[in-house]
């Protein structure tokens, strides 16, 4: 065959990517059709299509997110007998050879019981009532809405790793967000905003950073990602037309690009391309409804003194939450809120107090919004972080300061609205706040797998499988074909908690 044979210069064009895009939206699409039906196949369609496999509990999700583990000992995990034991080391029995961090393996005064130096109050009139801490005032206005999970767990004890797990369903990057899968399972409502949204909220200790892949795609198109919101300049980066450049001319423009890109689809069969026409043109529709959504000065005198006066400052966690209303009334399904700064190695109780008093009112305003404008049944709202803090008291201890470590065995998450049980606690842990038990006091080894799990006990992917469960989605069901294994959130573990579901 001649060197300049149409044929042959079609191949040298042609990468093996390419290759396979044009093979995969061919026959391999078809194929697909046939096996998958049409559940999954609205996944990622347009706006007000979904792929959901049953009926769902609720619409939306709007995460609140502890970046750096919160300590449930000092805010929701009450354990009186600690204060009996204060100054004394954790009984061997109760670590049980458990992995310990660098940070508190070789300390010279050992790991000594660190009771809470605060006051909980319980909250329902029954044995399994929620109690809170006297750090939390406004959120316990709220218990009675709230579903207090004691009992979840992971598998990582640092940072980088356990907060890429609980967002990713893997410890190592690379993996889509959970907002992105459900962006890819449940399409948009709304053509004029993404259907991913992410903020960060203002803290007075922001020690670990945070990565986009949080809230990234990983292999999956990059139309999926979270959209971060910010509190300073334009909302969006480039949202804003450069001076001298039009609407008009800015229309003219993306007509252009689309048309040369659509060529290039044409020629090469990237699906990336067409992800990309899609994302240029969701910026285009932003410029008119982000600055929209981003004027808090309609809002009521009534609902601002609801968030407090911090919801004025742009950027703040009251703020925040308030936008997150915003969002979900206008057709976001997911909204992701990361606050910073719970990381109390040292002084616990100043940074935990400074950091409550940024999100307690926040939270409690934001579930009392959404109920007063009949939201709330359908917004499922969660609140944690990564892992919890020690029993064990980290660097020196006494009864007003001490630090604790990282603690992945058993910690605190809570949930509201969106088909949860309201006003109860779910899960139990040992008189040190240290290991999962069952009804009786038997320390519970939970597995992650799911023809291992132990009842009352919610790992990551127990936790993920539920969200999805409680948005329509079969957590087994919902995948994307990459390299030639078909991914999920859930990896292949993964239990749905049906005690939490109303």
């Amino acid at each position: 065959m001649k060197d300049n044979h149409p044929i042959r210069e079609s191949e040298l064009m042609m990468t093996r990517r390419q290759l396979f895009g044009r093979m995969a939206l061919g026959l391999g699409t078809a194929a697909m059709a046939d096996l998958l039906g049409p559940s999954l196949l609205s996944a990622g369609a347009p706006s007000g299509q979904t792929g959901t496999h049953h009926t769902p509990k609720a619409k939306r999700v709007i995460y609140l997110f502890m970046s750096g583990g919160p300590s449930h000992h000092d805010l929701w995990d009450y354990k009186p007998k600690m204060t009996e034991m204060f100054g004394e080391q954790l009984p061997d029995h109760i670590r049980d050879g458990q992995r310990v961090t660098g940070m508190t393996a070789n300390q010279k005064n050992g790991l000594p019981v660190a009771p809470s130096k605060y006051k909980f109050t319980q909250h329902q009139n029954n044995d399994r009532g929620v109690w809170i801490s006297e750090l939390l005032p406004h959120t316990a206005s709220v218990a009675k809405e709230l579903c207090v999970v004691h009992s979840t767990f992971t598998e990582a004890i640092n940072h980088d790793p356990a907060i890429t797990f609980i967002q990713t369903g893997s410890q190592i990057p690379g993996r889509p967000s959970l907002g992105a899968w459900l962006s890819y399972g449940l399409g948009n409502l709304n053509e004029n905003l993404p259907g991913y949204v992410v903020m960060h909220a203002h803290t007075s200790f922001p020690e670990q950073s945070l990565f986009n892949r949080l809230w990234g795609t990983g292999f999956m198109p990059s139309d999926h990602q979270g959209i971060l919101l910010r509190s300073q300049g334009d909302p969006v980066l480039y949202l804003s037309n450069p001076k001298g450049v039009s609407s008009q001319d800015r229309r003219a423009q993306l007509d252009t690009l689309a048309a040369i890109n659509q060529g290039q689809h044409k020629q090469f069969a990237d699906p990336e391309i067409l992800s990309r026409i899609r994302q240029h043109e969701m910026a285009y529709r932003m410029q008119s409804s982000v600055p929209e959504l981003m004027d808090l000065s309609q809002e009521s005198p009534e609902t601002i003194e609801l968030y407090g006066q911090e919801a004025r400052k742009p950027g703040s966690f009251a703020a925040c939450c308030l936008n997150a209303r915003r969002l979900a009334e206008r057709g976001v399904r997911n909204i992701q809120i990361f606050h910073r700064g719970w990381d109390a190695h040292g002084s616990l109780p100043r940074e935990h107090e400074s950091q409550c008093k940024d999100i307690d009112r926040g939270c409690a305003a934001l579930i009392k919004d959404l109920k007063r404008h009949g939201m709330l049944d359908e917004t499922l709202v969660i609140w944690g972080g990564e892992f919890g803090r020690t029993a064990y008291c980290q660097g020196g201890l006494t009864r007003e300061n001490y630090g604790r470590d990282h603690h992945p065995r058993c910690f605190t998450t809570w949930m509201a609205g969106g088909g949860v049980k309201a006003g109860i606690t779910y899960g139990r842990t040992d008189e040190y706040g240290y290991n999962i038990t069952d009804a009786d006091g038997n320390t519970l080894i939970p597995q992650p797998s799911t023809d291992k799990w132990t009842p009352g006990t919610m790992h990551i992917h127990d936790l993920n499988a539920t969200i999805l469960h409680l948005l329509g989605i079969d957590h087994k069901r919902l995948t994307y074909r990459y390299q030639g294994r078909d991914f999920r959130l859930t990896d292949v573990h993964g239990h749905v908690l049906h005690d939490l579901i109303a």
